[in-house]
């Protein structure tokens, strides 16, 4: 309870109560869909266990950089928040402490191979489902379970190119190009954090929990909003613009005389703003450009004449007037510009506390706020913690351990 002074032995520290206070998560996935849904769910309070193989969570070892455990820096992006416990699934005994861990959770999040479960006899129908009805049992994968791709594995990059999203990104000179930040898996986690809450206010209106299934091809093929849709209305497929928006101009980047710009004029009222501003009153008396729809057909001939309005201008202050006057442009910046920005200090997003860095939760509710809690667990940490509350004695973790259900390190035997 928010505002209580008594905790369990072994309880997180304490915390204001966050919305989702209470909800037990079991997190058995790796790498960055799985652990960053469940990384935002302990933002919101969920108390969650992070469940790893022997081999530990691949991205543990995605580094340098790494940090005081050897953990890399892509480990600690996606796992703070969470206590850590290291389990063969492999073993029958392994399982049968899964199955004590889910007596009392929530929800449970897993991003194995489809089938993998199954063979374990873990399967969320025939075994899972009957015996905890409650939970909310939640999938990732890469294309589902069935289909003509049912059950391969799935990468981000893979389906960045399967899936339409390289055909749109890049100039002529590059070629279709890999956007550069994992956005399938990113996407992928927020879009499995909703099935899980949408599951979870469907459990509190009826009872009982469900399955939630999501794949990082349908995410994928999601994100193309709006070349899809401009696709399925001209039968044309989309190319490849740059910077460019294929529906609107001048929304591109332009270089100014300390570095570029990325300029987002979505209406007319903006376009005569920016024009007034930037002494290109004269393109308002021109035919090619009186609409959004003239500006697209001579993008070329207006991106050259902005283009020389700009050259010696300073972009931050070019950006600073633009802005207040209603016209949406911002300076390219690098990450380290990004993160220097006051506004990112002012809205908590850039996390600095006892030797961690991160980036803050993004979502923010007014009656429950976000917070963040445990430092990213070395691997297993937490091991005979949470087998303890599990209701496990000394004797039980000792024989588990004398099984090697307990890997204590990481190691690749799986």
């Amino acid at each position: 309870m928010s505002g209580s002074s008594e905790h369990a032995a072994h309880a997180p520290p304490a915390r204001a109560a966050g919305v989702l206070e209470g909800v037990r998560v079991i997190d058995l996935s790796r790498v960055l869909a799985g652990p960053l849904c469940t990384q935002m769910l302990s933002d919101q309070g969920a108390s969650v266990i992070k469940v790893e193989p022997p081999g530990g969570d691949e991205t543990r070892a995605l580094g340098p950089p790494a940090n005081a455990h050897g953990d890399a820096a892509y480990f600690t992006a996606v796992n703070r928040g969470k206590r850590a416990i290291g389990l063969d699934l492999s073993l029958q005994e392994g399982r049968d402490v899964l199955l004590r861990l889910l007596e009392d959770a929530d929800v449970l999040v897993e991003n194995f191979l489809p089938g993998t479960m199954a063979r374990w006899g873990l399967d969320y129908e025939a075994d899972i489902r009957p015996r905890f009805p409650q939970l909310i049992y939640c999938a990732i994968s890469g294309f589902g379970e069935d289909g003509p791709l049912g059950g391969l594995p799935g990468y981000d990059a893979i389906l960045q190119a399967m899936c339409g999203l390289m055909s749109v990104n890049g100039d002529a000179a590059s070629g279709p190009t890999r956007i550069g930040i994992p956005i399938v898996d990113h996407l992928t986690a927020y879009t499995a954090q909703s099935g899980i809450l949408l599951a979870l206010y469907h459990r509190a209106r009826t009872g009982q929990g469900q399955r939630v299934d999501v794949t990082l091809f349908d995410t994928a093929l999601s994100l193309l909003v709006p070349h899809a849709a401009n696709w399925m209305h001209t039968g044309q497929a989309p190319g490849l613009l740059g910077s460019a928006h294929p529906n609107i101009a001048p929304y591109d980047c332009f270089a100014c005389r300390d570095g570029q710009i990325f300029l987002g004029v979505v209406n007319d009222r903006q376009f005569r703003k920016f024009c007034d501003y930037v002494g290109l009153g004269g393109l308002l008396q021109d035919a090619r450009f009186a609409s959004n729809r003239e500006r697209l057909q001579h993008r070329e001939a207006l991106r050259s004449a902005i283009q020389d309005a700009l050259a010696e201008r300073t972009r931050d202050e070019l950006c600073h007037d633009l802005m207040r006057l209603g016209v949406p442009a911002g300076p390219v910046n690098s990450v380290p510009e990004a993160f220097a920005q006051t506004h990112a200090a002012h809205r908590g997003m850039h996390v600095q506390r006892d030797g961690y860095q991160g980036i803050g939760p993004a979502t923010r509710l007014s009656q429950a706020a976000a917070r963040i809690g445990r430092p990213p667990p070395a691997f297993a940490q937490h091991t005979d913690e949470v087998l303890r509350q599990a209701g496990l004695d000394d004797t039980q973790i000792a024989r588990l351990r004398e099984l090697d259900v307990l890997p204590g390190k990481p190691s690749p035997k799986q």
